[in-house]
């Protein structure tokens, strides 16, 4: 049996997994057998998805992370395979049925849906019609007319009593062993799988409180061309009981595939194979499809909000610069924070610009003040209820104090009541009012969105579709999978690092995390990666597994801010030793470096791949993999949805990305919607390929619908505006459809105070995190 780490990595293949099963991981990745084999032994050994990537690509001949995590699930996959494989056998074993042919069977099932197709008729159940048929002695009747179709089903019957009742129990045998037959059941799937559709209709009296799922009252569209998201709200619908859902099976010969399959013929049989697919074959395919329906949207919706955390946590960080974080509020008033360049709070305040204080003037002098005294270059807002307003105080403030030389920008605030109230918030920011964490953490965002947002839990940054209605586990094993390999990709200063930020490195957990800040708080900053083995508890693996990730800028080895791994330092030596320089030469020396051949310096241990990585890193020691910051400049008298018309070019950001299109916010505090459909000239499957959350983008206004708050906007800056914008329709991006996108649960900003920080009373479903937000802003939810 595989072994699992505590964290819910599994570590190694199960017994029974064979050859033939990583070679199936091999073809579907299209990789070779020896290097699915060196991954899964490298898994077992304990080591993490990153630390493979980077640092053993001699032995998977340079899988990346993807690979590996693909990896990862499959393996997951095969081991549940393998351990019902057993339950199924030693079930079939105690009742004395399991022959070598039944065995060969089940050990050649390929697939979950394959085994529960052979175990079916061997499956404990209640006991049916077709039992009690049997323990009557029907049982050879049926066999009789399955036999010799030419034989009177009623004289034949006559011999066993009441004739009626006989074949009324010959024909339930009949009609379970047709609908239990594996090899059939799993053909006729398939043909429905590729002939069927899925139909909606809206339930009497449900028009108006179902009115978000109007697109759907009226609906049919073929299984294979439903796309995820589509699925999720047909899903939805159904459960709010406001659609009812019929899977037909398409216009096929399915019941002669039936009679074929079993040679039937004459009316009674025929009767018997009619029933049998409309009672029984027919439900429990229709349960199938509807489970794989699912199981793809489901997947496809974590890729999706997998996707968006990844851009979100690797978002261009502003950098090690004074900045004043602004939480925005009416009545309550806007929070302020000011975080020095290394993101200590050095200041809070609370200060009331908007309704019903107007304390506009007195405001901008606060600001102005702090800004002066604690030399702030940038300006955080967060985006949530009144973030239009406090933008606009903010831009005041720098026309007002233009020697300040600050810079305004509009970050995501999802999540940030969720930090607030939250015990690492309580240690982090001792004393201070749960109301003024956040603005804390919406200026530490814009420093460096990484390091602040692993300090939540990656479902609060809510940026996935309907996340609410997809399994926990899996969705909480995609995120933390995402924001492991982005915390490694990245790198992470030991000495600064926060607990959140370390349990993420590879190797480290949150007990190890805390020991290493512990350490560095009682003995001072790590001089080099070799006095972190002196942290209790952290042994010869674990600094195995974290040593590469872990920065040490300005100690006594210049290595050990870069990412070659201790292990490789004598590769470097032998570079300098052939170039005849010395280290401080060497590193960021691109003249000498880039005439290095890696082979020259290759060994048993060090093959060509990691001295190569080497060498880069020479080049650029410690280099960042994140984008350059850079900030949109919305347009001067652009400020709300009235002033903008159809034709208008603005600047804009991607502020989340749904499998329909791409939500902008262009400065009006309602975010326009670029449906994928006006993304490019040429078709577009995944919007993603085109934006990302974070980019900022030039775009056209297309419709500004001002009563129900809608823009309308395209990427394709030469469509002509006066056209129908994209997804206006019943068709895909439609907006009951759009309304759906966003999930269920809180807001990204919660009214702050009572004790309930981060929680929301609506009734469900509601959108949830930064999807809400831009959802709200875009006037798709209520």
């Amino acid at each position: 049996m595989g072994v699992s780490h505590p964290d819910g990595r599994i570590c190694g293949v199960t017994n029974g997994m064979t050859n033939p099963v990583l070679s199936r991981i091999a073809t579907e990745l299209g990789v070779r057998d020896r290097q699915i084999e060196a991954a899964v032994e490298l898994l077992d050994s304990g080591a993490t998805v990153p630390f493979i990537a980077r640092y053993r690509k001699e032995a998977t001949d340079s899988l990346d992370d993807a690979q590996l995590r693909t990896i990862e699930e499959r393996l997951r996959y095969l081991r549940e395979m393998e351990e019902r494989r057993g339950v199924i056998l030693e079930s079939i074993r105690s009742q004395g049925k399991l022959d070598e042919a039944l065995e060969a069977q089940i050990m050649a099932a390929d697939s979950k849906a394959r085994l529960e197709d052979i175990y079916l008729p061997y499956k404990p159940k209640r006991r049916t019609k077709a039992q009690i048929a049997r323990e009557a002695g029907y049982e050879p009747l049926a066999d009789a007319l399955l036999a010799d179709p030419t034989l009177d089903p009623h004289s034949t019957a006559s011999a066993y009593g009441d004739p009626a009742e006989a074949l009324d129990g010959a024909r339930a045998i009949l009609i379970e062993r047709f609908s239990e037959d594996a090899d059939l059941v799993g053909a006729l799937r398939e043909v429905m799988w590729a002939n069927g559709f899925v139909t909606s209709k809206v339930r009497e009296g449900k028009h108006e409180a179902g009115a978000k799922f109007s697109d759907y009252f009226e609906f049919a569209e073929p299984f294979t061309k439903l796309p995820s998201h589509r699925v999720l709200a047909l899903f939805r619908g159904e459960k709010e009981e406001v659609l009812d859902l019929t899977l037909e099976p398409g216009d096929q010969p399915y019941e002669e595939r039936v009679a074929v399959h079993f040679k039937t013929a004459g009316p009674w049989l025929t009767d018997t194979v009619r029933l049998a697919w409309r009672t029984r074959i027919l439900f429990r395919i229709g349960a199938d499809l509807r489970g794989r329906l699912w199981q793809a949207a489901e997947d496809e919706a974590v890729r999706v909000f997998a996707a968006n955390l990844r851009d979100l946590l690797l978002a261009a960080p502003a950098g090690t610069r004074p900045t004043l974080g602004l939480d925005p509020g009416f009545r309550t008033g806007v929070k302020v924070a000011v975080v020095d360049s290394t993101g200590k709070a050095v200041a809070t305040h609370t200060i009331y610009p908007h309704v019903p204080a107007n304390k506009w003037d007195e405001s901008i002098a606060i600001l102005a003040h702090l800004c002066t005294v604690h030399k702030v270059e940038l300006v955080a807002i967060g985006n949530g209820t009144a973030s239009r307003e406090t933008d606009k105080l903010a831009g005041d403030l720098i026309k007002r104090h233009p020697a300040l030389g600050l810079t305004k920008v509009v970050v995501s605030e999802a999540g940030a009541s969720v930090y607030s109230a939250s015990a690492y918030a309580s240690q982090e920011l001792p004393g201070m009012d749960v109301s003024l964490r956040g603005a804390v953490s919406i200026a530490r965002r814009l420093q460096d969105p990484l390091a602040e947002l692993v300090k939540i839990d990656p479902k609060s940054i809510g940026v996935g579709q309907y996340q609410h209605d997809l399994a926990e586990s899996k969705l909480s094993r995609s995120l933390d999978a995402v924001v492991e390999d982005c915390v490694n990709g990245v790198g992470v200063d030991v000495n600064t690092a926060s607990v959140p930020l370390l349990t993420r490195v590879s190797g480290i957990g949150s007990a190890l995390a805390e020991s290493i800040v512990a350490h560095r708080d009682a003995n001072g900053p790590f001089r080099s990666r070799d006095t972190i083995k002196k942290v209790p508890r952290l042994g010869p693996k674990a600094f195995e597994q974290c040593a590469g990730f872990l920065r040490i800028p300005g100690g006594d080895n210049p290595l050990d801010t870069s990412a070659v791994h201790p292990e490789a330092y004598p590769v470097v030596k032998r570079i300098l030793e052939r170039t005849g320089t010395d280290m401080k030469t060497l590193i960021g020396n691109s003249t000498v470096l880039r005439k290095l051949r890696p082979a020259d310096f290759s060994d048993d241990i060090f093959g060509v791949p990691t001295v190569s990585d080497i060498v880069k890193e020479l080049e650029k020691p410690g280099r960042d993999p994140r984008p350059a910051f850079q900030t949109a400049t919305f347009a001067e008298g652009v400020n709300e949805l009235k002033d903008l018309t159809p034709g208008l070019i603005l600047e804009g950001v991607v502020t989340n990305v749904a499998a329909f299109g791409a939500f902008v916010d262009i400065g009006v505090h309602q975010d326009g919607l670029v449906h994928v459909s006006a993304m490019s000239h040429r078709f577009v499957k995944d919007p993603r390929e085109v934006v990302k959350p974070g980019d900022v983008v030039r775009v056209k206004v297309l419709d500004v619908d001002v009563q129900r708050k809608r823009i309308a906007l395209t990427l394709r800056l030469d469509d002509q505006h006066d056209a129908q914008a994209p997804g206006s329709g019943s068709g895909s991006g439609s907006g009951s459809e759009r309304a759906q996108a966003g999930g269920q649960g809180g807001r990204a900003k919660q009214q702050r105070g009572g004790g309930g920080a981060g929680r929301d009373r609506r009734p469900e479903p509601a959108p949830s995190g930064a999807m809400a937000d831009a959802l709200r802003r875009a006037g798709l939810t209520r």
